[in-house]
């Protein structure tokens, strides 16, 4: 009877183990899944007159992509993002994420600005609105406001293709 306790609760901690090392870190669930994107209103990076807004994120699928000068990631991603952009197939708005503004600006100007417009974060309000954990994060948004899906880390063509493209076939009504 004294060794059942410590076997009873050794077999319980291992099933927690087991089941937390078999699920993927990169799929952070994301609370507004299915519930409007967070209110935000801040200045555009490129000029600061300009304001950029949750508004700007309707009307047709969108994406907010979170990224920063600082973040390995984000350089990772930066290539895919401006093939996305040519594609056209949604708009890509940026969220400059705890960054120095001349910096974002000298990256956007020597790697290519694949976004229609960036919220400057300096301070990183909005990314907390958001819950953003980190950079790179990608929000894809429906027409209506309607968080659909959250990526965390730098996006690929096959993530694209795997887990954003059905999503936005399916706003569309296009299965095929």
């Amino acid at each position: 009877m004294r060794y059942v306790i410590p076997a009873a609760v050794f077999a319980v901690l291992v099933g927690f183990f087991w089941i937390g090392l078999s699920k993927d870190p990169s799929e952070v669930p994301s609370p507004f899944i299915g519930k409007p994107a967070p209110a935000f209103e801040l200045a555009e990076l490129r000029d600061p007159k300009t304001l950029v807004s949750q508004h700007d994120l309707t009307g047709r699928p969108s994406l907010l992509n979170v990224w920063a000068t600082w973040c390995v990631g984000c350089r990772q991603e930066h290539e895919t993002l401006l093939q996305l952009a040519a594609m056209d197939i949604v708009p890509i708005y940026g969220l400059n994420y705890r960054d120095n503004r001349d910096q974002a600006l000298q990256w956007l100007a020597r790697l290519g600005d694949p976004y229609v417009a960036t919220g400057y974060d300096p301070d990183g309000a909005a990314g907390l609105d958001w819950g953003v954990y980190g950079a790179p994060e990608t929000f894809l948004i429906d027409p209506e406001g309607i968080v659909v899906y959250k990526h965390l880390g730098p996006m690929s063509l096959r993530i694209w293709q795997e887990e954003f493209m059905p999503r936005i076939r399916s706003m569309s009504g296009d299965q095929g």
